[in-house]
């Protein structure tokens, strides 16, 4: 493998003359000196075994925003992504023997290059995604913490010594790491949820091979060249970019190849299915981090103001693409016009559609027409079945992959959106009499990631947070996320946790080691 390596490392620096077209013309003209993309971090080649490789062909990456060419990243298939499995397996055996405090040092100068480069990092993740600046460096942020929490994760994998029923012998539990992790990871947060995953695969004594999501390659690149800066040794972190049509092909290696050990995914329910599938061959360890549904239920008790800014920002985020985005609103009938009113003018007040590099924009552009295609068809079906467009409801005159926040009211069960994820800008409103109703609602969904709602009543507060078949539940609050808490869902959802103390679980074996004759 290493004369391909060798060869392949050859071609990088006429990959990169090749491979990254020189903005010319207007799109020249256009770009502001803060677009620009970071020539430090900015890699268009497969990371391999250490070195950066070429592909036999290359696809394009695009700004969603305004449709422009970034470059043409390596377009790795099963070949490279096999190459990539036994450079993660060679490398294996010595990481997982470090002493943990080494592996420690090591995340942790990782998560320092982080922080230094954040801003950087930031412009890279606005121009392949297109979410707000502000948001992007949040992220960044966000994804540096995983790297810092589980540099001192590394070093609290503690065994067991159990009491044994005979005098002669000892009982000892070891956790050993599972070996080869295929790290697959959607587009909506291309750094964070790469750091989440390999952070806690890292410091159990894991490898790692990563398949970045199509459309957002250049931060799972741009976190290798960090990665190879922090000492992380070579084939410890490798990366395979892959256009969709090669997705299936590598996907199947990753699932299907014997040295891999351990697969961790997110990203659509469906898409799961087919990964656990391919996995149950060789009976592989797996973590799915799936679709979800998420309600956000308003008590009459809850204090309407503060329901409304955790609305906002549950549902809008990331132009409402995230997984744990509010899809389903249910809001008592007691303070239910009260509430739409002030959430209406709250979306027309303080939300502004715009290219994510311009500072007053808190929406930027879905990721693709798709996206906007599914948004559309969700609001068309509820108006053709008689829900209210209360505020938005078109794609804004930015460009195709810009729509209007939006907000439906006289929504009922009965309609698209509330009964698929939609995953855009778009908050129905449903109108509910009873708490037993309301539960009944939100638990009728086959997945359950998390869910939210707001009351200022102490036993209802616990009823419901008990209730609700989901596996994170904001109380009176609509971001949830952090690095110290365990994320995952129940249901169609998934399976297994991320972060927290819990997340390094995930990459380890137990083993039993019964001692005799003493």
């Amino acid at each position: 493998m290493g004369s391909v390596l060798q060869r392949r490392a050859a071609g990088a620096h006429r990959l990169l003359l090749s491979l990254y077209p020189r903005p010319s013309g207007l799109a020249a003209a256009r770009r502001h000196k803060s677009w620009a993309l970071p020539a430090s971090l900015v890699r268009w080649g497969g990371l391999v075994g250490g070195r950066w490789v070429e592909a036999p062909a290359v696809f394009p990456v695009q700004d969603p925003a305004s449709g422009e060419e970034l470059g043409r990243v390596a377009d790795c298939g099963a070949a490279e992504a096999r190459e990539a499995v036994r450079a993660a397996h060679d490398a294996g055996a010595a990481w997982g023997r470090l002493p943990a405090k080494e592996r420690s040092v090591r995340l942790r100068r990782w998560y320092e290059l982080m922080v230094e480069n954040k801003d950087e990092l930031a412009r890279i993740i606005t121009a392949e995604n297109g979410k707000p600046l502000k948001e992007a460096q949040g992220e960044i942020l966000y994804s540096a913490s995983f790297l810092d929490w589980f540099a001192e994760e590394a070093r609290r994998v503690y065994g067991d010594i159990i009491p044994a029923s005979a005098k002669d012998r000892r009982i000892l539990v070891l956790k050993q790491p599972v070996g080869v992790a295929a790290i697959i990871t959607p587009w909506n947060f291309p750094s964070a949820m790469i750091t989440r995953k390999v952070g806690a695969a890292l410091a159990a004594g894991c490898t790692v091979v990563v398949k970045p999501a199509e459309d957002t390659p250049l931060s799972a690149l741009a976190l290798g060249e960090l990665a190879n800066q922090a000492g992380i040794p070579a084939g410890v972190y490798n990366v395979v970019p892959c256009s969709r049509q090669q997705t299936s092909a590598v996907g199947e290696v990753l699932c299907t190849d014997p040295l891999v050990a351990k697969i961790s995914f997110t990203g659509s329910t469906a898409t799961g299915k087919i990964l656990l599938k391919h996995a149950a061959g060789t009976v592989k360890r797996v973590s799915m981090e799936l679709g979800g549904h998420a309600p956000f239920i308003v008590f009459d008790s809850a204090n309407v103001d503060r329901a409304v800014a955790g609305a906002l920002a549950s549902k809008y985020r990331n132009s409402g693409q995230t997984c744990v985005c509010t899809n389903r609103f249910l809001v008592q009938k007691g303070i239910h016009d009260k509430f739409v009113e002030k959430f209406a003018k709250a979306i027309e007040g303080e939300l502004r559609v715009g290219s994510g590099f311009d500072e007053n924009t808190t929406q930027g552009p879905l990721i693709n027409e798709k996206a906007v295609e599914k948004v559309e068809r969700h609001i068309n079906d509820a108006v053709s079945q008689g829900a209210s467009i209360v505020t938005g409801g078109r794609r804004h005159s930015l460009g195709k992959n810009f729509f209007e926040p939006t907000l439906l009211s006289n929504v009922t069960t009965k309609m698209l959106c509330t009964q698929e994820e939609t995953f855009g800008p778009l908050a129905p409103v449903i109108k509910f009499d009873t708490e037993e109703e309301a539960i009944a609602i939100a638990n009728t969904a086959n997945v359950g990631l998390a869910g939210y709602f707001y009351s200022q009543d102490p036993a209802q507060i616990w009823r419901v947070a008990e209730q609700l078949e989901v596996g994170m539940v904001g109380v009176n609050e609509g971001i949830i996320s952090s690095v110290e808490s365990p994320f995952g869902g129940v249901k169609q959802s998934g399976l297994g946790r991320e972060g927290s103390k819990y997340g390094i679980d995930e990459y380890l074996e137990i083993k039993y080691v019964c001692i005799g004759g003493l």
